[in-house]
């Protein structure tokens, strides 16, 4: 039976969607605009239904982006995927924002059994978002935060040649790009797409995601204060 998928990124500063069909990608969309997930998610979403001859009732499964990243951009990215699966019925599904972007990379990367990779998300100072896969996708490190420092993962280093990308990867260049092990790529962003790729293998194994439970993986907790009354 044929599935028709609707991937959302919201991750990040950019806001991705992306429709697969068994895997195979239909059509995709997204806008580099600071702070447009709000306002323009829904329409990118209908515009790309459009676009690919479907409407809303024909989705078989969402996918979101399930974290780290930006803590509003995950609420605005799970609040639609949860919307759109309540109201038709359909399931859930969320894919790690991080092992995302390694699938990115090793999809494209020549030989890419030689190294492990390293997708790193800027979490303000010398902190990152990081984790460690195989090029099979399998997790060496689990997402964890990373006060990045000269010897941050020296000991992975020792061993493997390691592939850093992402957001957070130039602050750590600065830090090791001597070391013989250590290579950078640049301008690797969140997509929907990739998304939706794993998303399809997700949705074979019927990993599906309580609708009305489901909260997106900060791994942080995100403190708020509440201001003073002025006297």
């Amino acid at each position: 039976m044929s599935t028709l998928i609707l991937s959302l990124e919201t991750s990040s500063s950019i806001c991705s969607v992306a429709l697969h069909q068994n895997g195979a990608l239909l059509g995709q969309s997204e806008l580099r605009l600071e702070k447009s997930h709000s306002s323009h998610l829904s329409l990118l979403i209908e515009q790309l239904l459009e676009n690919t001859g479907h409407t809303m009732h024909d989705l078989g499964a969402v996918a979101i982006s399930d974290g780290p990243g930006s803590y509003t951009g995950l609420r605005i990215g799970a609040a639609a995927a949860k919307g759109l699966c309540y109201a038709l019925n359909i399931p859930l599904l969320a894919i790690s924002t991080l092992q995302a972007l390694a699938h990115q990379v090793t999809a494209h990367t020549s030989r890419p059994e030689n190294f492990l990779y390293c997708p790193m998300l800027d979490a303000r100072r010398m902190e990152v978002y990081a984790a460690l896969y195989t090029h099979e996708g399998q997790q060496v490190l689990a997402p964890t935060p990373l006060v990045l420092e000269a010897d941050t993962l020296a000991e992975q280093m020792t061993h493997h040649q390691l592939l850093f990308f992402g957001s957070g990867a130039a602050k750590f260049q600065a830090l090791v790009a001597e070391h013989p092990n250590a290579g950078f790529l640049t301008n690797i962003q969140p997509s929907a797409v990739a998304i939706g790729e794993l998303a399809h293998e997700a949705y074979q194994r019927q990993e599906f995601h309580d609708v009305a439970y489901y909260e997106p993986f900060y791994l942080k907790e995100v403190y708020t204060t509440t201001p003073k009354n002025k006297a």
